[in-house]
């Protein structure tokens, strides 16, 4: 019995660590040479048994493929045999399926023991006949040294089975029977390990043991549709007694997503709308597209009057902005109630539907959010370009994991890894009641585009059970770490220990920490500098480019889809783990996140505010020695303006070469403090973890809408102050103030006469004199242009 447990647990007495740590892993370990490690004779020579999978620590196993059997003796008893194979090494023991009546059985399974929890020297495989009365007989056995064994490492070519006579129950004598294997010591690059049966699984119950394995998924291949809906003919009224013009509208679905046009504006039997309606689309093309035109019957009720389905073969795939034909369709009549079949036959003619419909290829379709987007190529594979680097990921292990959910009383977690790039998902082996796991997988993507970012999540495994229960409960989150592959340096191996942090109703918590290694390799450092001069997404997006709430949408219809597919995979990556990995929740309003981008938008901002302090202070003498050299530089740029532009681009660099020894030498991770985590108030997290709609009490809710009045009565009166300051720019020339105006007239003109007469460089002067002139020169008062800006008219006052 399982169930999830609380994570709440003591205040520390001091903060947690959230901070990114080194690690100095053995990557690429060698295989162990002489007597104490020594795995006997090799496949192929020593010098070259390292493992091409170079990220990752090497865990050595042993592995037994049982293939099948032969010339097995029946029983005396029952004249069958139901053999099965049992393979034990110490205290490990695996057992294949059985068949039932085969003298000639097939498994082709594969066994595999990891080396460092294996104390004995000799491994047996016993071939067993299931009886019906549940006891098992022996009917042989075979046995092998693990000194002996070979030793096997990609690419080196798989170990080829052989045929092995089977030994009595003492190994004194053969019996009657032969049973294929192929046992051999690997590691985990070995062809055979995602689908093996593992030893630390020994205690999965029945279809859980196909949920624990390594896998590859791959997104499905998604294109937008466009359907342009363009005219009908022939509409007729779906009811009795109606006047002949109808007031009609098409709706169009595609699986679960439908979209409507708006009424047609005039009363027609010929309406016409020119709409276009975007829906996603996933190869293979198994859904219908379902145009129905409706009657407005009366406020509340519509009434189908025509109806078509269309396969989606049948459109034309569009790789750029060239127009499309279009096509007439002819549909069936609806609406006709008892007497269908009657009026069907009296209709001389039947409804026509006008509609250019495509398939759009040359378009990014979007299923995660911009900010953390890890594909930006066109649908159509005709518009890719060639990959510019590889990225490389080793996911070693987690250190530290809290217990997630409670089995036979006590706590335990069963982890797994899931990392998403591009269209390629991988799913790491769920390594079983351990609370530091050791994956060591190493997983390869192409890069088309550096700024991209990939994105790993830890996930508790609750799929175990098998059979009925199976399904029923969801995966739990454990924590989840981004990378941007633009901020790692070319050819680098990132070594560190990310923390996994994560949000819960009583606050922010670190559930462990997750090693890892990352190496980003550039093969075109030409193509990858081309990529920084040319826009983030296809063309089209800027040539015929979406709305807002068009993308929202089609993000959403586009992750419900993914989450679809890949959830019928076998083993499915289940569709909270897709949300999870999609951040399909980015969009929900949170008061924490509003918080972040406030203070993101100040600490941006704080460079342009120092600045103006400094000049604040140089113009009121605060430094005298700093003001004096200020107008020394001043002095040379009046009379050298051509040294300006270069004195500017020439900070800049200085600015830039004083930064490269500050540098991140680490990629980012999660910031508890940037995100405003550790300062959130108790109900702000409660409101952020509310569902969509709302399941809160109705005072608890009146109070959040309260306090969100407030915050928004802020932020409406900031807008307010900034449209009031620009309304009165625009009436400097607008008359509304009739005087104002016209001193502004009068001094323009003055102005216009003075600049004409007087070089630029003299006034450049004078005004840069004036500004930075001594505080015994000064006025505590505003100056006359401050006065005059705050006297004009604005629109405020037209305000209800």
């Amino acid at each position: 019995m399982e169930h999830n447990v609380n994570l709440r647990r003591s205040k520390p007495t001091l903060p947690e660590d959230y901070t990114l740590k080194d690690t100095s892993p053995q990557l690429g370990e060698r295989w162990p040479i002489g007597n104490a490690g020594r795995v006997g004779v090799g496949v192929g020579d020593n010098n070259r048994l390292a493992s091409t999978y170079d990220l990752v620590e090497q865990m050595y196993y042993l592995y037994v493929r049982v293939v099948k059997a032969k010339d097995l003796p029946t029983n005396s008893i029952s004249r069958s045999c139901d053999p099965y194979v049992e393979v034990k090494i110490g205290n490990y023991k695996g057992t294949t399926r059985y068949l039932e009546r085969k003298v000639n059985p097939e498994w082709n399974q594969v066994f595999a023991f990891a080396k460092e929890r294996v104390h004995s020297s000799v491994i047996e495989v016993f071939v067993k006949d299931r009886e019906m009365m549940e006891r098992d007989d022996y009917v042989g056995r075979v046995s092998f040294d693990l000194n002996e064994l070979p030793t096997r490492v990609p690419p080196d070519s798989p170990l080829a089975p052989q045929w092995y006579r089977l030994e009595n129950r003492r190994g004194e004598g053969k019996v009657r029977g032969e049973i294929m294997l192929a046992v051999w010591m690997g590691s985990q690059a070995d062809e055979a390990f995602p689908d093996a049966w593992h030893a630390d699984a020994a205690f999965v119950e029945g279809d859980g043991v196909y949920n624990i394995r390594s896998k590859v998924y791959v997104s499905p291949k998604l294109w937008y549709l466009r359907v342009n809906v363009i005219e009908a003919q022939d509409v007729q009224s779906a009811g009795r007694g109606r006047r002949p013009a109808p007031e009609v509208s098409v709706k169009v679905q595609l699986g679960n997503q439908v979209l409507r046009t708006k009424k047609c504006e005039q009363r027609t039997s010929n309406p016409l709308w020119n709409e276009d309606l975007v829906f996603v689309a996933a190869e293979p093309f198994e859904e219908m597209l379902i145009i129905t035109v409706d009657d407005r019957v009366d406020q509340s009720k519509d009434e189908v009057v025509g109806k078509i389905s269309l396969p989606l073969t049948l459109f034309e795939k569009r790789l750029d902005h060239r127009p499309v034909d279009s096509k007439w369709f002819n549909m069936e009549r609806f609406g006709f109630g008892v007497l269908e079949g009657d009026r069907r036959k009296e209709l001389k003619f039947s409804t026509r539907i006008h509609l250019r419909v495509c398939l759009e290829g040359a378009y990014h379709v979007m299923d995660e959010s911009t900010m953390y987007i890890s594909d930006q190529r066109p649908t159509a594979r005709q518009l890719w370009t060639q990959p510019i680097g590889m990225l490389e990921v080793g996911i070693l292990s987690a250190t530290g994991l809290l217990p997630m959910k409670s089995k036979n009383g006590r706590g335990t977690t069963d982890a797994y890894c899931v990392a998403k790039y591009g269209q390629k998902w991988v799913r790491t082996r769920t390594i079983i009641g351990s609370f530091s796991p050791r994956w060591n997988e190493q997983y390869t993507w192409e890069v088309y585009d550096p700024c991209t970012v990939i994105t790993i999540g830890v996930l508790d495994n609750n799929q175990l059970t098998g059979g009925e229960g199976a399904g029923v409960n969801r995966d739990t989150k454990v924590g989840k770490v981004r990378i941007r592959l633009s901020t790692l340096e070319a050819d680098r191996i990132y070594t560190h220990s990310y923390p996994l942090i994560v949000l819960h109703p009583s606050g922010v918590k670190k559930v462990g920490e997750l090693q890892l290694a990352v190496r980003f390799t550039c093969l075109s450092l030409a193509n990858m500098i081309y990529l920084y001069g040319r826009p983030p997404f296809p063309k089209m997006h800027y040539v015929h480019p979406f709305t807002v709430n068009q993308i929202d949408s089609l993000r959403y219809q586009a992750m419900s889809i993914v989450a679809v597919r890949l959830g019928r995979t076998e083993p499915p990556l289940r569709k909270e783990v897709v949300e999870y990995m999609l951040d399909a929740d980015s969009h929900m309003w949170s008061m924490r996140r509003s918080k972040a981008n406030f203070f993101r938008i100040m600490s941006l901002l704080s460079g342009t505010i120092n600045m103006t302090r400094w000049f604040h202070s140089v113009c009121h003498w605060k430094n005298p020695i700093t003001t004096v050299l200020v107008h020394v530089l001043f002095l040379i740029l009046i009379w050298y303006p051509q040294l300006l532009l270069p004195t500017v681009f020439l900070y800049l660099v200085l600015i830039g070469l004083w930064n490269y020894r500050l540098r991140q030498r680490h990629p980012p991770h999660m910031d508890t403090k940037l995100s405003w985590a550790e300062a959130v108030q108790p109900d702000e997290l409660d409101e952020e973890f509310d569902t969509f709609p709302t399941t809160k009490p109705q005072h608890l809710v009146q109070m959040r809408y309260d306090r969100l009045r407030t915050v928004a009565g802020r932020i409406q009166t900031v807008i307010g102050d900034i449209a009031t300051q620009g309304e009165r720019v625009q009436s400097l020339l607008s008359w509304r103030d009739p005087r104002a105006t016209g001193f502004f007239i009068v001094f323009c003109t003055c102005t216009a006469v003075v600049l004409y007469v007087t070089p630029f460089t003299v006034v450049a002067l004078l005004v840069g004199l004036y500004m930075l002139r001594h505080p015994r020169f000064r006025s505590k008062l505003p100056g006359v242009p401050n006065n005059f800006f705050k006297r004009l008219p604005s629109k405020i006052d037209s305000m209800l």
